[in-house]
């Protein structure tokens, strides 16, 4: 199976059932497989060859939806873009990723064209917005427009001149993650990693057709991607939201359309539990709920079990290099509740030392995967694979070193420890500290700067930068702020910023964050005494 038969096996199935509501639009199974039939015709029409990468670079909306479907099936493979990313990074992901055509927004059209200067591999762009008619701005590459494209009264039913038969074995996405030298990191998704990943959680969490999904996670997070894949495989439909910006907005939209499922992260619950009048809600339709990213708060927990106590909540683990590893079973919370549960269907986890050995019950090690849901590798970075990937003859076989210190009970169940390395997860989002560093360095007489995680119940963790300015320097915290704000995306934008004379250094001449860090914990626990 390939992960466009999703859609193609759904169509054939429910043809006229509602597949995808978002705003004010219900697209039917049958509908989105022509358009995307219509997409994937037009693609191969501007030269779309078999794994040629086309980059998507849109908020959550039906014309992404179709896109990801589109492309697929000419063969392509999909970069699926964060829509608050700025012009620096695309600049390096398109040249990264090699992709040759883009869809975008006409919204977006400023920072494409910052992010269109050394790029020679682009091609085509589309421009997906119904208002946008022939604009005069154009860039110096093939503008085409979505309403050309996409004929909403007769699209084909199939698609002409079909490239290179596709294998399993093809990538049908690479998701770009945060890297630990502060450049993103593309990770190469086969088809088969994708059918197998979604195949073993829809079989957890019990899907059926009758499931009816909201999803405001973005697209370009793999954790909201999937949502889209899953309820396509089992029939089922979502509920496309732009954001949880607007909770009781979201709550309305999740009573009026019945829904069944609904994904979240730590932030969200944050946001749900502040609001006072959440038993106005009629939650009967809802039968569960899930959360990844990053733990949610035992507390928080509790809260969510006692405030609705009929839904199943699932904690889970995973990470883009493999998409998922485990969940806890519902019916464990109550007795678990720090757990992030039991390997998933089809995939194997265990704990290990330095040297690569099992480890017994309740030690502390590095979390090894393996199973048909670990990827490919990361795109165009060979010596970083091999950091982490080690491959066998058979789908299936290969092995993820995923650089997360666990423990494992005596009965299985899997438990959090920290993070190996320096990466830092907030809002869900896996963010480099080197690349906050990087475009902080850039403000003038900024000396020194280092990033942390510090622990924080909304967000997982919160963005500390420590910063030493030059001799004389008269830097603020709200100039940083500022400048933070307008290079990097909204998730990477630090919460707290300390000025400090010097920071601490390893023997190596390194800074040492280890002992900022140590440093913070000293101090609060010093607060509390």
């Amino acid at each position: 199976m390939l992960v466009h038969h999703f859609l193609e096996n759904s169509a054939l199935r429910l043809p006229d059932k509602v597949a995808l509501i978002c705003g004010e639009e219900r697209l039917t199974y049958r509908q989105i497989n022509l358009f995307s039939n219509q997409l994937a015709a037009s693609l191969i029409d501007m030269g779309i060859q078999h794994q040629d990468r086309v980059a998507i670079f849109l908020d959550n909306s039906v014309e992404a939806v179709i896109s990801l479907f589109g492309i697929m099936k000419a063969g392509g493979v999909f970069v699926m873009l964060n829509p608050a990313m700025k012009a620096k990074k695309l600049n390096y992901i398109l040249k990264d990723s090699g992709a040759i055509t883009m869809i975008a927004n006409k919204n977006k059209l400023n920072i494409v064209k910052d992010a269109a200067d050394g790029i020679h591999n682009l091609e085509n762009i589309i421009w997906a917005n119904k208002l946008l008619g022939q604009s005069k701005e154009k860039l110096a590459v093939k503008n085409y427009y979505w309403d050309d494209i996409i004929s909403m009264t007769s699209p084909p039913n199939s698609i002409p001149n079909a490239p290179a038969p596709v294998s399993n074995t093809d990538l049908a996405a690479i998701i770009y993650t945060s890297g630990s030298t502060g450049e993103p990191k593309g990770v190469m998704s086969a088809h088969y990693n994708v059918v197998a990943a979604a195949g073993s959680i829809t079989r957890y969490l019990e899907n059926t057709e009758d499931d009816i999904v909201l999803n405001a996670l973005p697209l370009s997070f793999g954790y909201g991607l999937y949502q889209v894949f899953m309820a396509f495989l089992f029939g089922g439909t979502v509920v496309l939201e732009q954001s949880f910006a607007f909770p009781y907005r979201i709550l309305e939209r999740l009573v009026k359309e019945k829904v069944t499922g609904f994904p979240i992260v730590p932030t969200m619950v944050a946001m749900l539990l502040q609001m006072k009048d959440l038993e106005k809600f009629d939650f009967s339709s809802l039968r569960y709920i899930t959360n990844t990213a990053a733990a949610l708060p035992v507390p928080h927990i509790r809260r969510l079990m006692k405030l609705l106590p009929e839904i199943r909540i699932y904690s889970m683990y995973g990470l883009t290099e493999c998409k998922r590893v485990s969940y806890l079973p519902p019916e464990e919370l109550a007795r678990r509740p720090e757990s992030v549960g039991i390997p998933m269907p089809n995939c194997k986890a265990y704990v290990v030392d330095g040297q690569g050995k099992k480890l017994g019950p309740n030690q502390v090690g590095e979390l090894v995967v393996s199973g048909p849901n670990v990827m490919q590798g990361y795109w165009n970075s060979p010596a970083e694979t091999a950091k982490r990937f080690f491959f066998g003859k058979d789908q299936g076989s290969t092995v993820l070193y995923t650089g997360d210190l666990f423990r494992q009970d005596e009965k299985g169940f899997l438990y959090f420890v920290a993070r190996k390395d320096d990466l830092i997860k907030t809002k869900g989002e896996r963010v480099s500290p080197k690349e906050i560093e990087n475009i902080i360095c850039e403000i003038k007489d900024v000396a020194e700067a280092a990033a942390i995680g510090v622990p924080d119940d909304v967000l997982g963790q919160a963005i500390k930068v420590f910063i030493v300015t030059n001799g004389g320097g008269k830097v603020t915290t709200n100039q940083i702020l500022s400048y933070c704000k307008k290079k990097l995306e909204p998730f990477m934008v630090p919460k707290y910023i300390e000025f400090k004379e010097k920071l601490p250094k390893n023997n190596n001449g390194k800074i040492d964050k280890r002992l900022l860090a140590s440093n913070l914990s000293s101090q609060a626990m010093a607060d509390r005494l």
